[in-house]
Protein backbone atom coordinates (compact mmCIF):
# COMPACT_ATOMS: atom_id res chain seq x y z
CA UNK A 1 0.00 0.00 0.00
CA UNK A 2 1.24 3.66 -0.89
CA UNK A 3 0.05 6.72 1.16
CA UNK A 4 1.08 10.20 -0.34
CA UNK A 5 4.40 10.52 1.04
CA UNK A 6 4.90 6.81 2.16
CA UNK A 7 5.58 3.42 0.70
CA UNK A 8 5.25 0.93 2.69
CA UNK A 9 7.11 -1.81 0.40
CA UNK A 10 9.94 0.65 0.44
CA UNK A 11 9.71 1.21 3.88
CA UNK A 12 9.88 -2.44 4.97
CA UNK A 13 12.65 -3.06 2.69
CA UNK A 14 14.51 0.05 4.39
CA UNK A 15 13.81 -1.14 7.75
CA UNK A 16 15.49 -4.85 7.06
CA UNK A 17 18.37 -3.79 5.07
CA UNK A 18 19.13 -1.45 8.29
CA UNK A 19 18.80 -4.66 10.28
CA UNK A 20 15.63 -3.46 12.08
CA UNK A 21 13.44 -6.90 12.76
CA UNK A 22 10.23 -7.11 10.82
CA UNK A 23 7.49 -9.32 11.42
CA UNK A 24 5.07 -10.34 8.83
CA UNK A 25 3.74 -7.37 6.56
CA UNK A 26 3.69 -3.53 7.65
CA UNK A 27 1.29 -1.99 7.76
CA UNK A 28 1.73 2.19 7.65
CA UNK A 29 -1.31 4.88 8.37
CA UNK A 30 -0.65 8.31 8.43
CA UNK A 31 -0.97 10.08 11.93
CA UNK A 32 -0.37 14.13 11.24
CA UNK A 33 0.63 16.15 8.46
CA UNK A 34 0.04 18.98 6.91
CA UNK A 35 2.00 22.40 8.30
CA UNK A 36 4.56 20.29 10.11
CA UNK A 37 6.65 16.73 8.85
CA UNK A 38 4.94 14.32 7.94
CA UNK A 39 4.20 11.72 10.66
CA UNK A 40 3.15 7.62 9.62
CA UNK A 41 2.65 5.12 12.39
CA UNK A 42 3.87 1.66 11.27
CA UNK A 43 3.69 -1.81 12.91
CA UNK A 44 4.14 -5.42 12.30
CA UNK A 45 3.28 -8.38 13.93
CA UNK A 46 4.89 -7.57 16.94
CA UNK A 47 6.80 -3.76 17.01
CA UNK A 48 4.66 -0.23 16.34
CA UNK A 49 7.81 2.60 14.73
CA UNK A 50 7.09 5.62 13.96
CA UNK A 51 8.42 7.43 10.82
CA UNK A 52 9.03 11.36 9.98
CA UNK A 53 9.67 12.83 6.85
CA UNK A 54 9.37 16.57 5.27
CA UNK A 55 6.16 17.57 3.84
CA UNK A 56 5.45 17.14 0.05
CA UNK A 57 4.97 20.51 -0.28
CA UNK A 58 6.22 24.24 0.39
CA UNK A 59 9.64 23.47 2.49
CA UNK A 60 11.20 26.33 3.97
CA UNK A 61 15.27 26.10 5.36
CA UNK A 62 15.95 24.29 7.91
CA UNK A 63 12.45 23.79 9.03
CA UNK A 64 11.85 20.22 8.67
CA UNK A 65 15.36 19.00 9.03
CA UNK A 66 15.23 15.44 10.04
CA UNK A 67 18.89 15.04 10.45
CA UNK A 68 18.60 17.29 13.33
CA UNK A 69 15.71 15.43 14.70
CA UNK A 70 17.68 12.25 15.14
CA UNK A 71 21.02 13.76 16.36
CA UNK A 72 19.25 15.51 19.55
CA UNK A 73 16.67 12.82 20.18
CA UNK A 74 19.64 10.09 19.90
CA UNK A 75 21.78 12.42 22.61
CA UNK A 76 19.19 12.86 24.82
CA UNK A 77 18.85 9.07 25.68
CA UNK A 78 18.91 8.40 28.95
CA UNK A 79 18.95 11.87 30.02
CA UNK A 80 16.13 13.55 32.22
CA UNK A 81 14.66 14.99 28.92
CA UNK A 82 11.94 12.13 27.84
CA UNK A 83 12.34 11.02 23.82
CA UNK A 84 11.32 8.08 21.65
CA UNK A 85 14.17 5.36 21.68
CA UNK A 86 15.72 6.13 18.09
CA UNK A 87 15.56 3.36 15.90
CA UNK A 88 17.43 4.83 12.26
CA UNK A 89 17.80 7.41 10.05
CA UNK A 90 17.37 7.02 6.52
CA UNK A 91 19.50 10.35 6.02
CA UNK A 92 20.32 9.88 2.13
CA UNK A 93 16.08 9.34 1.31
CA UNK A 94 16.78 6.17 -0.38
CA UNK A 95 13.48 4.94 0.62
CA UNK A 96 11.15 7.37 0.19
CA UNK A 97 13.40 9.55 -2.02
CA UNK A 98 13.44 12.18 1.38
CA UNK A 99 15.14 11.83 4.50
CA UNK A 100 13.04 9.72 7.38
CA UNK A 101 13.19 9.07 10.67
CA UNK A 102 12.61 5.78 12.53
CA UNK A 103 12.15 5.71 16.45
CA UNK A 104 10.20 3.28 18.27
CA UNK A 105 6.24 4.17 19.36
CA UNK A 106 5.51 5.53 22.26
CA UNK A 107 1.89 5.00 23.35
CA UNK A 108 0.17 7.97 25.31
CA UNK A 109 -2.07 10.41 24.74
CA UNK A 110 -1.60 13.75 22.49
CA UNK A 111 -3.67 17.17 23.66
CA UNK A 112 -3.87 18.75 20.36
CA UNK A 113 -7.43 21.09 20.73
CA UNK A 114 -9.62 22.19 22.91
CA UNK A 115 -11.68 18.97 22.68
CA UNK A 116 -9.28 16.77 23.64
CA UNK A 117 -8.29 19.03 27.08
CA UNK A 118 -11.81 19.20 27.74
CA UNK A 119 -11.48 15.22 28.75
CA UNK A 120 -9.04 16.20 32.22
CA UNK A 121 -9.80 18.04 35.15
CA UNK A 122 -8.58 21.36 36.33
CA UNK A 123 -6.35 19.63 38.72
CA UNK A 124 -5.07 17.57 35.77
CA UNK A 125 -4.61 20.40 33.75
CA UNK A 126 -2.72 22.16 36.65
CA UNK A 127 -0.65 19.10 37.17
CA UNK A 128 0.05 18.86 33.20
CA UNK A 129 1.56 22.41 32.90
CA UNK A 130 4.12 22.11 35.40
CA UNK A 131 4.89 18.77 34.81
CA UNK A 132 5.90 20.37 30.98
CA UNK A 133 7.61 23.26 32.48
CA UNK A 134 9.70 20.82 34.47
CA UNK A 135 10.42 18.81 31.33
CA UNK A 136 11.57 22.48 29.56
CA UNK A 137 13.75 23.15 32.83
CA UNK A 138 15.53 19.81 32.24
CA UNK A 139 16.04 20.16 29.09
CA UNK A 140 18.51 23.32 29.35
CA UNK A 141 19.96 21.84 32.11
CA UNK A 142 21.33 18.95 29.94
CA UNK A 143 24.99 19.27 29.93
CA UNK A 144 25.30 19.46 25.90
CA UNK A 145 29.09 18.77 25.33
CA UNK A 146 28.76 15.86 27.81
CA UNK A 147 26.35 14.01 25.51
CA UNK A 148 27.91 15.03 22.37
CA UNK A 149 25.90 18.01 21.28
CA UNK A 150 29.19 20.61 21.61
CA UNK A 151 28.51 21.07 17.74
CA UNK A 152 25.03 20.73 17.52
CA UNK A 153 24.40 24.71 16.63
CA UNK A 154 26.17 28.26 17.63
CA UNK A 155 25.22 29.73 20.95
CA UNK A 156 27.33 32.62 20.58
CA UNK A 157 24.98 35.61 19.08
CA UNK A 158 22.28 33.46 18.58
CA UNK A 159 19.50 36.10 19.21
CA UNK A 160 21.13 38.46 17.14
CA UNK A 161 20.80 35.88 14.33
CA UNK A 162 17.56 35.10 15.23
CA UNK A 163 16.75 38.59 14.65
CA UNK A 164 18.42 38.97 11.35
CA UNK A 165 16.87 35.41 10.52
CA UNK A 166 12.93 36.30 10.79
CA UNK A 167 13.68 39.58 9.59
CA UNK A 168 14.78 38.07 6.13
CA UNK A 169 12.40 35.40 6.38
CA UNK A 170 9.74 38.00 6.31
CA UNK A 171 10.85 39.76 3.12
CA UNK A 172 10.85 36.29 1.56
CA UNK A 173 6.94 35.93 2.67
CA UNK A 174 5.56 38.77 2.78
CA UNK A 175 1.77 38.51 1.23
CA UNK A 176 1.77 43.00 1.93
CA UNK A 177 3.16 45.65 3.17
CA UNK A 178 3.08 46.23 7.11
CA UNK A 179 5.16 48.71 8.15
CA UNK A 180 5.14 47.43 11.85
CA UNK A 181 7.15 45.02 11.05
CA UNK A 182 10.23 46.93 10.04
CA UNK A 183 9.65 48.91 13.62
CA UNK A 184 9.36 45.88 15.76
CA UNK A 185 12.76 44.68 13.59
CA UNK A 186 14.34 47.80 14.41
CA UNK A 187 13.85 48.21 18.12
CA UNK A 188 14.79 44.30 18.26
CA UNK A 189 18.11 44.90 16.65
CA UNK A 190 18.59 47.77 19.05
CA UNK A 191 17.94 45.85 22.61
CA UNK A 192 19.66 42.86 21.67
CA UNK A 193 20.73 41.52 25.00
CA UNK A 194 24.76 41.54 25.33
CA UNK A 195 25.41 38.22 27.02
CA UNK A 196 22.83 35.07 27.07
CA UNK A 197 22.98 31.59 28.17
CA UNK A 198 23.34 28.78 25.82
CA UNK A 199 21.49 25.19 25.80
CA UNK A 200 19.91 22.63 24.16
CA UNK A 201 16.62 24.57 22.57
CA UNK A 202 13.82 23.09 21.42
CA UNK A 203 12.22 25.65 19.35
CA UNK A 204 8.97 24.40 19.78
CA UNK A 205 6.95 23.78 23.04
CA UNK A 206 3.70 23.12 24.21
CA UNK A 207 1.30 20.63 24.96
CA UNK A 208 0.78 19.37 21.85
CA UNK A 209 4.08 18.49 21.12
CA UNK A 210 4.51 15.91 23.70
CA UNK A 211 3.21 12.65 24.92
CA UNK A 212 1.76 11.93 27.98
CA UNK A 213 0.72 8.91 29.87
CA UNK A 214 -2.41 7.53 29.32
CA UNK A 215 -3.44 7.22 33.09
CA UNK A 216 -1.70 10.43 34.27
CA UNK A 217 -1.14 13.83 32.45
CA UNK A 218 1.39 14.51 35.18
CA UNK A 219 4.18 12.50 33.41
CA UNK A 220 5.23 13.34 30.29
CA UNK A 221 6.34 10.21 28.43
CA UNK A 222 8.09 11.45 25.16
CA UNK A 223 8.92 15.26 23.79
CA UNK A 224 8.38 15.19 19.92
CA UNK A 225 9.02 17.39 17.02
CA UNK A 226 12.19 18.48 17.18
CA UNK A 227 12.90 19.71 13.53
CA UNK A 228 13.49 23.51 15.24
CA UNK A 229 16.40 22.22 18.15
CA UNK A 230 19.32 23.68 18.10
CA UNK A 231 22.11 25.17 20.79
CA UNK A 232 21.12 28.64 21.66
CA UNK A 233 19.45 30.86 24.36
CA UNK A 234 17.02 28.72 26.59
CA UNK A 235 15.03 32.03 26.96
CA UNK A 236 13.96 32.46 23.69
CA UNK A 237 12.21 28.76 24.18
CA UNK A 238 10.65 30.29 27.13
CA UNK A 239 9.06 33.36 25.71
CA UNK A 240 8.17 31.49 22.48
CA UNK A 241 5.65 29.09 25.04
CA UNK A 242 4.17 31.65 26.67
CA UNK A 243 3.58 33.68 23.45
CA UNK A 244 1.86 30.56 22.01
CA UNK A 245 -0.49 31.15 24.66
CA UNK A 246 -2.19 33.66 22.62
CA UNK A 247 -5.67 33.22 21.49
CA UNK A 248 -4.87 34.47 18.26
CA UNK A 249 -2.02 31.36 17.83
CA UNK A 250 -5.23 29.13 16.53
CA UNK A 251 -5.57 30.81 13.61
CA UNK A 252 -1.82 30.15 12.85
CA UNK A 253 -2.59 26.19 13.58
CA UNK A 254 -6.00 25.90 11.71
CA UNK A 255 -7.60 24.91 14.78
CA UNK A 256 -8.72 25.58 18.40
CA UNK A 257 -5.69 24.47 20.27
CA UNK A 258 -5.31 23.17 23.44
CA UNK A 259 -2.08 25.58 24.16
CA UNK A 260 -4.75 28.61 23.89
CA UNK A 261 -7.51 27.63 26.22
CA UNK A 262 -8.18 29.91 28.88
CA UNK A 263 -7.83 27.32 31.48
CA UNK A 264 -4.11 26.92 31.15
CA UNK A 265 -1.96 29.38 33.51
CA UNK A 266 -1.29 32.85 32.03
CA UNK A 267 1.94 33.97 30.22
CA UNK A 268 3.45 36.06 33.16
CA UNK A 269 2.31 32.68 35.20
CA UNK A 270 4.37 30.34 32.62
CA UNK A 271 7.24 32.32 32.96
CA UNK A 272 7.11 32.54 36.82
CA UNK A 273 6.58 28.71 37.04
CA UNK A 274 9.78 28.24 34.75
CA UNK A 275 11.79 30.51 36.44
CA UNK A 276 11.14 28.77 40.13
CA UNK A 277 11.85 25.41 38.16
CA UNK A 278 14.89 26.08 36.43
CA UNK A 279 16.60 28.78 38.83
CA UNK A 280 17.41 31.23 35.56
CA UNK A 281 16.93 34.66 35.61
CA UNK A 282 14.61 35.91 33.10
CA UNK A 283 16.66 39.02 32.52
CA UNK A 284 15.33 41.26 29.26
CA UNK A 285 12.11 39.18 29.20
CA UNK A 286 10.22 42.30 27.77
CA UNK A 287 12.70 41.98 24.43
CA UNK A 288 12.23 37.61 24.50
CA UNK A 289 8.69 38.06 24.40
CA UNK A 290 8.96 40.59 21.46
CA UNK A 291 11.46 38.42 19.33
CA UNK A 292 8.61 35.65 20.10
CA UNK A 293 6.06 37.56 18.63
CA UNK A 294 8.44 38.68 15.83
CA UNK A 295 8.60 35.57 14.49
CA UNK A 296 5.36 34.08 15.07
CA UNK A 297 3.74 37.15 13.15
CA UNK A 298 6.54 35.89 10.21
CA UNK A 299 5.61 32.33 10.82
CA UNK A 300 1.57 33.29 10.45
CA UNK A 301 2.50 35.19 7.26
CA UNK A 302 4.71 32.42 5.61
CA UNK A 303 1.77 29.76 6.22
CA UNK A 304 -0.55 32.06 4.03
CA UNK A 305 2.44 33.14 1.33
CA UNK A 306 2.92 29.41 0.70
CA UNK A 307 -1.00 28.65 0.59
CA UNK A 308 -1.11 31.02 -2.46
CA UNK A 309 2.01 29.23 -4.06
CA UNK A 310 -0.30 26.32 -4.35
CA UNK A 311 1.27 24.75 -0.85
CA UNK A 312 -2.06 24.79 0.97
CA UNK A 313 -1.91 22.69 3.99
CA UNK A 314 -5.54 22.90 4.89
CA UNK A 315 -7.06 23.89 7.71
CA UNK A 316 -7.69 27.05 6.63
CA UNK A 317 -4.26 28.00 5.68
CA UNK A 318 -5.08 31.30 3.87
CA UNK A 319 -6.33 32.88 6.69
CA UNK A 320 -3.23 32.30 8.88
CA UNK A 321 -1.84 35.40 7.81
CA UNK A 322 -5.22 37.31 9.91
CA UNK A 323 -2.75 36.61 12.96
CA UNK A 324 0.17 38.48 11.55
CA UNK A 325 -0.61 42.19 12.36
CA UNK A 326 -1.68 40.74 16.29
CA UNK A 327 1.52 39.46 16.95
CA UNK A 328 3.66 42.26 15.71
CA UNK A 329 1.67 44.48 17.71
CA UNK A 330 1.38 42.39 20.53
CA UNK A 331 5.53 42.80 20.18
CA UNK A 332 5.85 46.42 19.72
CA UNK A 333 3.72 46.86 23.03
CA UNK A 334 6.08 44.03 24.74
CA UNK A 335 9.68 45.79 23.92
CA UNK A 336 8.21 49.58 24.54
CA UNK A 337 7.34 48.33 28.29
Amino acid sequence: MTLPGMDSRALRDYLVGAGVPVSGDLRVELISGGRSNLTFKAHDDATTWVIRRPPTGGLTPSAHDMAREYTVTSALQGSAVPVAKTVAFDADGTAVGVPMTVVEYVDGTVIRDQDDLAAFSDAEVEANTAALVSVLADLHAVDYPAIGLESFGRPDGFVARQVKLWAGQWDRVKTRDLPDVARLHSALADAIPQTSAASIVHGDFRVDNTILDRDDPNVVRAVVDWEMSTLGDPITDVALMCVYREPVFDLVLGMTAAWTSPRLPSPDTLAQMYATASGRDLAHWDFYLALAYFKLGVIAEGITHRARQGADSGNDALRAAEATPEFIAAGLRAIAT
